[in-house]
């Protein structure tokens, strides 16, 4: 019989959607079939890491036919067992309907289908907990080749010539970094990986912890050696509980197998990994802030010359790059540069690996080539959901911008995003629908900064609050007409004025909102209205006529908020809790709801 192999997926979204529940089932499941009796070869289960379209969790793979089973219930599993594994008959009704029709392999869904995947190249193929996994995946090669086959400048080199830049927001050339740091005559240097991902909706670099973690030692081994540096720190956030786990893993197996340590593949290179766990600080995605948090002190940003590269750890020369940045570095040395630099545009190559969200059809990660067209990634994820109209895209988080549907063609790249007022960030991607308020957009990302503002720099600890204040009189109808103006003037403020560059970026949403829906603001303003019903205190509840209401109960069932009760002769709804989206108006037999006051 064929040898099978079933891939549960074990991200964290997928074990927040049951899959342990699903792999516990799918055990008794194989027990009480004794399937090792009834096959020659013994059925294998493999936990991975994220498979991509986190709407579909659980989910399993089955091997070698590719069979994809999403959106599981423990219940499916014994059918699974029964009719797929014992009689070899896809169970179609649990195949995932795609545009339409159902899919059966999973490489064919639509959401995989458009992507290109380099950096997560493993993840949702391998098992992250086991090294065997890894190296049977061509694990810890390139690193062999780059120590015992290069030079350390030829690595250098090879790096730039890729034209990788550096994945954590800035876009900074991989490869001049790290000419800056091995240039340092310094017996002292140290390799860092920034895992700190503290955006709102993000969990790229997650993902890759958890699912793929060799890749991100191998990465840093490889620049350890290229720079002249021995010891290298992966800072993870305390509330990454998985990926930390698998990290600890990873580090001891590597340890313990000979590619870390002294001595590597046989040559006089020493290089070892330690994990530093952080307490969630948002500025501490910042690089200076975050080399203090791991020397113990306070995670506030420095001052900047001298840079991290010179002077950073320990006052050491530093290598810091992002995790998606170090995940690229191995395949970049095993395929070449000039393989990686024919992926993507001219001065972005290679994929960005996006946390996908919002008011799209399919939610998850995809990694697409640079060059990919905003209108191109919403195709992947399955369009805008329920059929709306696509208003905005917010990418690169809270200190990204937002780009409105008349640039939905922009090819995602450096210079694109730039020139269109925002950045690349880390790799947020939300998309926004029609009934989107915009001002409440921004309000939303200043609140998330103005919280997270580590308070060093008055215009970062002082500016966005008193913008946040203008906001909130702004969404609470009480906007003034000189109250844009101001606005802006503070944003252009703090902007030019904060210490790092997470204060300096903090007012991109309200600058990029304020450049392409600023009719928004003025309705919010002038005609005290928020044009998509989203600001409570700009919009009148529905309510009920008593006398003509048939108590028929159609509206209860529509309410989105269970803003309505009923009573003895009568239903009423609710004005607090009421968000006057009309659901109940439209289906009432009798027309006794009506918006405004019931006085």
């Amino acid at each position: 019989m064929t040898r099978r192999e079933i891939l549960i997926c074990s991200g964290t979204g997928c074990l927040s959607a049951g899959a342990e529940e699903i792999e516990d089932k799918l055990m008794d499941e194989l027990w009480k079939h004794e399937l090792e009796d009834k096959y020659p070869v013994t059925r294998a289960i493999k936990r991975t890491g994220c498979m991509g379209p986190c709407n579909l969790g659980p989910m399993i793979i089955i091997r070698p036919e590719d069979t994809f089973y999403g959106n599981l219930e423990p219940s499916d599993v014994e059918t699974i067992v029964e009719e797929h594994l014992l009689k070899d008959r896809v169970v179609r009704n649990l195949l995932i309907e795609d545009d339409g029709h159902k899919v059966e392999e999973f490489q064919k869904l639509d959401f995989i289908q458009g992507q290109k995947k380099i950096v997560m190249r493993n993840s949702g193929d391998i098992d992250p907990s086991s090294l065997e996994d890894y190296l049977e995946n061509d694990g810890y090669m390139a690193a062999r080749k780059a120590i015992t086959d290069m030079e350390r400048e030829e690595i250098i080199e090879e790096i730039k010539e890729s034209g990788l830049r550096g994945r954590g927001g800035a876009g900074f050339p991989t490869g001049l970094k790290w000419e800056f740091t091995a240039r340092e005559d310094e017996d002292e240097k140290y390799v860092v990986c920034n895992g700190d991902e503290g955006d709102p909706g993000a969990f790229m670099d997650r993902s890759v912890l958890e699912g793929d973690p060799h890749s991100i030692i191998e990465g840093m081994m490889i620049a350890g050696y290229a720079v002249g540096a021995n010891k290298g720190y992966i800072y993870v956030r305390a509330e990454y509980p998985l990926a930390i786990r698998n990290l600890q893993k990873a580090i001891r197996d590597a340890e313990s197998e000979g590619y870390l340590g002294e001595n590597l593949f046989n040559t006089q290179f020493d290089f070892n990994v330690e994990l530093r766990v952080g307490a969630g600080a948002f500025v501490c995605g910042e690089e200076t802030a975050l080399l203090s948090s791991i020397e113990g002190k306070q995670g506030r940003p420095k001052y900047r010359p001298p840079y991290p590269a010179q002077s950073g750890l320990w006052d050491q020369p530093t290598v810091i790059n992002n995790v998606e940045t170090f995940a690229n570095i191995p395949i970049i040395i095993e395929k070449g540069s000039e393989w990686f630099d024919d992926i993507g545009t001219e001065g972005s190559s290679g994929t960005k690996v996006f946390a996908v969200a919002g008011d799209v059809g399919n939610t998850g990660l995809v990694e697409a080539e640079m060059g990919t067209t905003i209108e191109e990634m919403i195709d992947i994820a399955g369009g805008v959901a329920g059929g709306k109209d696509f208003k905005a895209v917010q990418i690169g988080g809270p200190a990204g911008g937002t780009i409105p549907e008349e640039h939905i063609d922009l090819p995602i790249d450096y210079d694109s995003l730039e020139e269109a007022g925002t950045i690349m960030g880390s790799g947020g991607f939300i998309v926004l629908d029609e009934d989107t308020c915009m001002v409440d957009v921004a309000k939303f990302f200043l609140d998330f900064t103005q919280e997270e503002s580590c308070g060093k720099c008055p215009p970062c600890r002082l500016g966005t609050k008193r913008m946040l204040d203008i906001l909130d009189k702004i969404t609470k109808g009480e906007g003034e007409s000189e109250d844009l103006e101001t606005l802006e003037e503070l944003a252009e403020t703090v902007q030019n004025t904060s210490f790092c560059g997470l204060g300096q970026a903090s007012p991109n949403p309200v600058l990029s909102t304020l450049r392409f829906f600023r009719e928004e603001y003025e309705a919010h303003v002038n005609e005290k209205e928020c044009p998509t019903g989203t600001c409570k205190a700009l919009v009148e509840a529905f309510y009920i006529d008593e006398e003509a209401c048939v108590t028929c109960g159609k509206c209860t069932e529509v309410c989105p908020v269970d803003a309505i009760s009923s009573g003895d002769e009568s239903y009423s709804i609710d004005p607090d809790t009421c968000i006057s989206c009309g659901e109940c108006a439209q289906v009432c037999p009798v027309e006794a709801i009506s918006e405004g006051d019931n006085e």
